[in-house]
């Protein structure tokens, strides 16, 4: 009984010998190594580094070990990250100096990719504002008496007729323009009468006389109404108030038999010969709109027919409701066609004078937090490279860092290789072996 039970131990631990010798060859390859090899095998290798220190998998050397999602970490050794992914080897036959994405020419004629070279050229982008009619301000007047008076007759009576430059508006009875005709009378009479006077005497009617006309062309009587009263005519009763420009009458508040005080606006005229085209444009546009700019301008009432103007103000203030400023457009309109208050569409070409090294929009790859574009190294290897973009204008993006002139970037499929390149690195993340230890009562039983 006993030798049996000695026969069954001594068969239990030949098996659980035999397992172990198992598991160990499995594990390592029947290989023993020696102080120096793991001294070799657990040294960090330079990145980029030679056959002698680099890792051997295989007939492969491993240089070094990266992260499976792309994060710019590495690693000397095997090693996971914090999610329990396995880092991806990179082996020496690979490009270890850089994150290239290798794509074979079976599947890059699939993908449709294309490229571009990266070129200088100038950037422009056609702006379309929408904007209203407006009188031009420095081209308008207001005829507002300077003294109290009542009206006697009008000669232009209704809004929007076309005046010129000292045409009769209206006739006014002043008491003051009467006084101030006879204070002239009377200092020319009394000139006259002086003969050879006193020479102070003399001066100091002549002075009153001058005064007397100064105040009333300071009223604004034309020269052409004085004329008759400096020839010797007597003081009339009645004046006449003249346009003081050509254009049209913007409004009218005068009415026969009226009576006014100084400063009422009795007529406002507005040469429409040139008009204002005021828009607003967006603020990210407003880096493009310059001063002087040409512009094109077309109008609903007038269909296939162009205006042209230039830009001749853009407002310093910002409105925070819209985020737009108001850009002011100058046009001729000598006709007459356009009014005030008309819709005019305005198309600019703003952008850059000078060339800027630029590539198609559909070249950048736009993460939110940073921006790349893919490189074209040749031989199916693609380049992701960070760059810092400025201004965007006819389907053209400027490149202020990141790219060299010359330097091709896809242009189409990018979207596609890089989602390729992301799938293909967690795809052999996840495909990497994962050690684990057996189970404690595996040698058990």
């Amino acid at each position: 009984m006993k030798t049996r039970t000695s026969l069954s131990i001594g068969a239990g631990v030949l098996v659980l010998a035999a397992a172990g010798l198992g598991y160990w060859y499995g594990r390592t390859g029947g290989r023993v190594n020696s102080p120096s090899d793991s001294a070799r095998t657990t040294q960090a290798p330079e990145r980029g580094g030679t056959a002698d220190t680099a890792v051997k998998a295989g007939s492969r050397q491993i240089l070094y070990y990266r992260n499976a999602m792309g994060l710019p970490d590495t690693s000397p050794v095997p090693k996971k990250d914090p999610m329990g992914m396995a880092y991806i080897p990179v082996y020496a036959d690979e490009d270890a100096s850089s994150a290239n994405v290798h794509i074979g020419a079976d599947k890059l004629q699939k993908l449709g990719v294309r490229t571009e070279p990266a070129t200088l050229r100038v950037l422009t982008h056609t702006l379309r504002v929408i904007g209203t009619v407006e009188p031009d301000e420095s081209r308008q007047s207001t005829i507002s008496p300077r003294f109290e008076g009542w009206i006697t007759q009008l000669f232009v009576s209704t809004t929007g007729a076309l005046v010129s430059r000292g045409q009769p508006l209206l006739e006014v009875y002043s008491p003051d323009l009467l006084g101030a005709q006879q204070d002239y009378r009377v200092a020319v009479r009394a000139l006259l009468e002086l003969g050879n006077a006193d020479a102070t005497a003399r001066s100091a009617m002549e002075r009153l006389a001058q005064s007397s006309l100064e105040r009333l062309r300071n009223w604004g009587i034309a020269d052409s109404d004085l004329a008759a009263l400096e020839a010797g005519g007597a003081p009339r009763r009645t004046m006449i108030l003249r346009a003081s420009r050509t254009g049209i009458v913007t409004e009218k508040t005068a009415r026969a038999g009226m009576r006014f005080m100084p400063g009422d606006v009795l007529y406002q005229v507005a040469d429409l010969s040139s008009v204002w085209l005021v828009g607003k444009v967006f603020e990210q546009d407003l880096a493009l709109v310059q001063v002087g700019a040409p512009v094109t301008v077309t109008a609903v009432a007038y269909p296939g027919k162009i205006f042209h103007g230039t830009v001749a103000f853009i407002s310093p203030v910002l409105q925070p409701e819209t985020r737009t400023a108001q850009v002011r457009v100058e046009l001729v309109n000598h006709a007459g066609l356009l009014k005030p208050s008309m819709y005019g569409s305005v198309e600019l070409a703003a952008g850059l004078r000078t060339p800027r090294l630029a590539v198609p929009d559909d070249a950048i790859l736009d993460s939110g937090t940073r921006q790349l574009v893919l490189i074209d190294r040749g031989d199916g290897a693609f380049e992701p490279r960070t760059v810092t973009s400025g201004i965007h204008a006819d389907g053209y993006t400027e490149i202020l860092a990141g790219v060299a002139a010359g330097e091709a970037v896809v242009v189409n499929g990018n979207f596609l290789i890089d989602s390729e390149s992301n799938l293909r690195a967690a795809i052999r993340g996840l495909g990497t072996p994962t050690q684990v230890a057996p189970p404690a009562d595996a040698l058990g039983h």
